[in-house]
């Protein structure tokens, strides 16, 4: 399938990877332009959904407003994510954040795979997650608080399984244990939060990667 490289604009995603003064970026490694293309995506989503973006990051991803919005769900989700990125200025995402995933007590949304599985943090999901990193060698950073099933982090490991050449088979088991059962869900709510304006277009961006991602594992099978 290729997952329509070209139909989803190779170039931007070349942009998105290969650019210096992007704020994650994915070393070639030898890896396909898909692979670079899949990369990337998470990057973007680990980026933007870990911390609110600084304008340096905004100015980034407003190079995705370049994108064809005839072509096909995915362009025009990175498409409307740039638009979003150049009319949004970063102290207004920034209180967007804390109202969507901080809030008093707590957000409009709860970025975690337990809450969205069991309704409570901290549960099952969780501990099986924290087992299968441990196989697959990643250690928890004692810096960071936040739990391992935060949607961030997630995004994270996909685009370092992908980065480290994993095959395809492991990256789609780690998926659908994971991810697959309430990520496109996240991005669904996100997408229709009231406290969301720019993140609503990563909302959006996100289910179109989602909706791909899992037709492209899938295929691998």
């Amino acid at each position: 399938m290729a997952i329509q490289v070209e139909a989803m604009q190779t170039e931007l995603a070349e942009q998105q990877l290969q650019t210096s003064t992007a704020p994650i970026t994915t070393d070639d490694c030898g890896l396909s332009r898909e692979q670079q293309y899949r990369a990337g995506a998470y990057s973007v989503l680990a980026s933007l959904l870990g911390a609110p973006p600084d304008q340096a990051r905004l100015d980034w991803v407003s190079g995705f407003a370049a994108v064809d919005r005839k072509g096909d769900a995915m362009a025009l989700a990175m498409s409307m994510l740039g638009l979003a990125a150049k009319s949004c200025r970063p102290e207004t995402i920034e209180d967007e954040y804390h109202a969507l995933f901080i809030g008093l007590g707590r957000g409009e949304l709860v970025p975690y795979g337990s809450w969205y599985l069991t309704g409570f943090l901290m549960e099952r999901p969780l501990s099986r997650l924290r087992d299968d990193l441990a196989v697959l060698g990643f250690q928890r950073d004692p810096q960071v608080h936040e739990p391992e099933d935060h949607v961030a982090a997630l995004c994270e490991v996909m685009h370092l399984l992908i980065t480290d050449g994993l095959p395809h088979a492991r990256q789609g088991v780690f998926f659908n244990t994971h991810m697959a059962d309430w990520f496109k869900r996240f991005f669904v709510d996100l997408s229709e939060a009231r406290a969301a304006v720019f993140y609503r277009a990563v909302g959006r961006f996100g289910i179109a990667f989602m909706e791909m991602e899992q037709r492209y594992l899938a295929m691998q099978v």
